[in-house]
C-alpha cells in the first residue's frame, strides 16, 4: 500500500506537467478550433531560455517568472506574425503551419544550443518526507505545488476577471464580440501568449527530470494530447483532470505491468484511441449538436 501511494503521488507530479501542456493545447483549441502541434517545442524553447538565464547567474525562482513573461510575449509574437495572416484559412492549412512551426522552433533551438543533452538542475531537493510510513519525494511535491499554483492562477484569470471573460467570449462568439467592440484578433493573440506561458511551466518542470535537449518534449506532447482528449479538448478543467489521470495511469502501469516501461508511450496513444472510440467528447467535453 505504501508503494502504491508513493507511485500515485509521483504520477500526480508527472500528471501536473502533462496538465500544464494539455491546458496550453486547450487554450489554443478554444481560441481557434486548432490543435497547436508546436506547443511542445515552444515549451522546450522556453526551458532553454530559463537554462540560459540561470547559467548567467539568475536564480531559478527569478528565471521562472521572467521566462513565463518572455514566453507570453513570444506566443503573442507568433500569433501576430505567423498565425494572424492565415487565421481564416482552412484548418488543414493551419495544422500544417503549426507542424512547420514545430520543426522551425526545434531547429532554431538546436542551432543556438546544440543537440547535446544538458543538465538542468531542479530547484527542489531530492530528499524524501516520511508521512506515516509513506515516503514522498520533495521534488514531486514541489512540481505538484508549482504546477498547481499556475493552473489555479489561469483558472482564476479565465473565470473571475474581465480579461478572462472577454477572452472566452472572443473565442466562442467572435462575431458577437466584434459587434460589442472587442478586438477579437488581439484576444486571440492574448490566448496564444497565455498558452505559451502555461506551456513554459511544463518545459521548466520537466527539464530537471529529463535532460534538456531540443527533442525532450516530443514524448511529453503525446501524453499532453492524451490528457486533453481524455478530459475534453474544449475543457480547461478536463485538461487538468486528464493530465493527472494520464500521469497516474502511466506511472502505475510502468510499475505493475511486466515490461510496460518500454510501452508507456503506447499507453498514451492507447488512451487517445480509446477515448475517441468510446467517448469522443472526453470526460468534460460537450456533445456537439447539429440541426438537420
Amino acid at each position: 500500500m505504501q508503494e502504491f501511494l508513493q507511485l500515485v503521488v509521483s504520477g500526480i507530479a508527472t500528471g501536473a506537467i502533462f496538465a500544464s501542456l494539455a491546458l496550453a493545447l486547450v487554450l489554443i483549441y478554444n481560441a481557434m478550433g486548432l490543435v497547436n502541434f508546436a506547443q511542445g517545442e515552444m515549451a522546450m524553447f522556453a526551458a532553454f531560455i530559463a537554462y540560459t538565464l540561470i547559467n548567467h547567474g539568475m536564480s531559478f525562482w527569478i528565471a521562472f517568472p521572467v521566462t513565463m513573461v518572455l514566453a507570453f510575449g513570444g506566443g503573442i509574437l507568433i500569433q501576430r506574425i505567423v498565425i494572424k495572416p492565415v487565421e481564416r484559412a482552412p484548418v488543414l492549412t493551419l495544422v500544417i503551419i503549426t507542424l512547420g512551426l514545430a520543426t522551425l522552433v526545434n531547429g532554431f533551438a538546436g542551432f543556438i544550443w546544440g543537440y547535446v543533452p544538458r543538465y538542468f538542475g531542479s530547484p527542489f531537493s531530492s530528499d524524501s518526507i516520511d508521512l506515516g510510513g509513506v515516503f514522498l519525494n520533495e521534488r514531486d511535491l514541489g512540481v505538484i505545488g508549482v504546477s498547481g499554483l499556475v493552473l489555479l492562477a489561469v483558472y482564476l484569470l479565465l473565470q473571475h476577471t474581465t480579461v478572462g471573460l472577454t477572452l472566452r467570449a472572443a473565442a466562442h462568439h467572435p462575431e458577437a464580440s466584434r459587434l460589442l467592440g472587442v478586438h477579437v484578433s488581439w484576444m486571440l493573440a492574448l490566448g496564444w501568449g497565455l498558452a505559451s506561458a502555461v506551456g513554459a511551466v511544463s518545459g521548466m518542470m520537466v527539464a530537471p527530470i529529463l535532460l534538456l535537449e531540443p527533442n525532450m518534449m516530443q514524448t511529453i506532447i503525446i501524453y499532453a494530447f492524451a490528457a486533453a482528449v481524455l478530459g475534453g479538448i474544449e475543457s480547461p478543467l478536463g485538461a487538468v483532470v486528464g493530465g493527472l489521470v494520464v500521469g497516474v495511469v502511466i506511472n502505475l502501469a510502468g510499475a505493475y505491468i511486466p515490461n510496460a516501461g518500454d510501452l508507456q508511450l503506447a499507453f498514451g496513444l492507447g488512451i487517445i484511441i480509446l477515448v475517441l472510440i468510446l467517448k469522443p467528447n472526453g470526460l468534460f467535453g460537450r456533445a456537439a449538436t447539429r440541426r438537420v
